[in-house]
């Protein structure tokens, strides 16, 4: 998987040695809180190394995963995905996650985004990026708002935590729409 290049990050593959800063936030529920099923909280520690296992292996071609790493010294910042790669439709799931807490709100994750989108449109030649979000996630939403992404619908009580419904969004970005700026 090549490097993609940034001016603070790099996307780049993932590594054993990433397992420990993964392990840091799949227990957080802060922050899973924020994400969907695949890390649910608490995530066992073989839950992880499947995951991380899985995207070392790289034999899924309905799966592109890349760290989000610091540019200078290549250490994990977070990670950013494409799932649910369908090469007929042109599309795919991207899922995000600054996973140091210390590093969130410095605009790692809009950088990321905006790089993925790149990779995605212009080198697997993408013709669409869709996401879900939790509803009361705003600043997530509103990240994705900035890079582009428009909703194109809302899940009604499509998930369950801490005792209540809540809605999902779905939202997506279309090549076009980023070829042209996507504000």
């Amino acid at each position: 998987m090549p490097k993609v290049y940034g001016q603070r990050i790099v996307l780049r593959e993932y590594r054993k040695e990433d397992l420990p800063f993964i392990r840091q936030w799949v227990n957080n529920a802060n922050i899973t809180d924020m994400l969907s099923d695949i890390f649910l909280f608490p995530h066992t520690e073989k839950n992880t190394e499947a995951f991380l296992d899985m995207m070392l292996a790289g034999s899924n071609k309905e799966t592109c995963g890349f760290v989000i790493a610091d540019k200078d010294t290549e250490e994990y910042i977070g990670q950013i995905d494409l799932f649910q790669i369908d090469w007929k439709n042109r599309k795919a799931v991207m899922g995000i996650i600054v996973g140091k807490e210390e590093n969130q709100n410095k605009g790692y994750g809009k950088e990321a985004i905006r790089l993925l989108q790149e990779y995605g449109f212009n080198r697997l030649g993408l013709n669409k990026i869709e996401l879900t979000v939790r509803a009361y996630n705003k600043r997530g939403i509103h990240c994705y708002e900035q890079c582009g992404f428009k909703v194109e619908g809302i899940l009604r009580d499509d998930f369950f935590i801490h005792g209540e419904y809540t809605d999902t969004v779905k939202m997506a970005i279309l090549q076009r729409e980023w070829i042209n700026g996507a504000d």
